[in-house]
């Protein structure tokens, strides 16, 4: 079967969502009814399809002009070194290209992948958060 892309929100379901997030262990897996609706109140997603199973995911929270923040990209693990990452990715750059400050919080285990595809660290920038998933 052939991997496809696509940005209906709604063709995502709880389940696939839940499915795909708790595949990598991230904790938003566990709150899939708050996950659906944080999919689609984004501005806009990209989700990597191989068939009717989703398989990637990435969503930004954007003005549309000034600033675009790229808050998920998950790739399920079976499916990783095929590129998809870098696909969804690129779709997102290129819609949000007008946009002057694009920003994403990065954990160490991506920060490679993030420094392929053109995001920089900046000197003098912390990332905060006050996070009650746990």
């Amino acid at each position: 079967m052939s991997i496809y892309y696509a940005s209906d929100k709604e063709d995502i379901t709880k389940e696939a969502l839940q499915e795909l997030f708790l595949s990598v262990e991230w904790e938003s897996g566990k709150f899939p009814n708050e996950l659906l609706q944080a999919i689609k109140g984004s501005h806009s997603i990209v989700a990597a399809w191989e068939g009717d199973k989703l398989i990637g995911l990435i969503n930004a929270l954007s003005d549309g002009v000034l600033t675009v923040y790229f808050h998920y990209l998950v790739v399920h693990p079976s499916y990783k070194s095929r590129g998809i990452g870098k696909e969804i990715m690129n779709i997102m750059l290129d819609r949000y290209k007008d946009c002057k400050t694009k920003v994403l919080i990065s954990y160490s285990d991506a920060v490679d992948f993030y420094k392929k595809v053109g995001f920089n660290t900046e000197d003098g920038v912390t990332p905060m958060f006050i996070s009650e998933l746990t």
